[in-house]
């Protein structure tokens, strides 16, 4: 889990917007300035802890994919349904404590959108979940990609146990 959130607790300050969208679509010219380069560039700087080790191209490409015909019009609409998955949180928290599936939590202490309080709820789940609260904001494993990768290969390798096998 890689700073997605599943927790309304996890709703940061730069999130709560989008989650009141659904209610009018008067908001549609509000919502679109999300889907600009200036935005685009904030997720990946805001809360970054080493700002000089975030690619500076990675948002510019970002945003390229985004001038693509009729890529605003469908983000527009996801922005506009995030509400629904609000909704859905109970049922994943449901998920979750019945399975228990091996999880490792890796995540940006310093998210506007999905903030540090997101990342700890999932304990109240899966308190064996494997938790990392990086110095980075919301693009975590862009900023820090070694650091990450380094994680995940402990976190396989362990469940592979010392056989090599699952």
């Amino acid at each position: 889990m890689q700073n997605g959130n599943a927790y309304e607790e996890g709703l940061g300050e730069m999130m709560r917007p989008v989650v009141r969208f659904h209610r009018e679509r008067s908001t549609e010219p509000s919502i679109r300035t999300f889907l600009e380069i200036d935005v685009t560039r904030m997720q990946y700087f805001s809360g970054a802890g080493d700002p000089a080790a975030v690619n500076p191209d990675a948002p510019e490409l970002d945003q390229t994919l985004m001038e693509r015909p009729n890529r605003k019009d469908a983000f527009t609409e996801l922005l506009f349904d995030y509400a629904s998955n609000v909704l859905l949180y109970p049922l994943w928290h449901d998920y979750l404590r019945e399975h228990q599936p091996r999880t490792l939590i890796v995540w940006g202490r310093n998210d506007g959108f999905f903030p540090e309080a997101g990342a700890r709820a999932y304990l109240t789940d899966l308190p064996d979940a494997e938790l990392h609260l990086l110095d980075s904001g919301h693009f975590a494993a862009t900023e820090r990609p070694n650091e990450v990768a380094a994680l995940i290969r402990a976190f396989v390798s362990a469940a592979a146990g010392p056989s090599g096998q699952s």
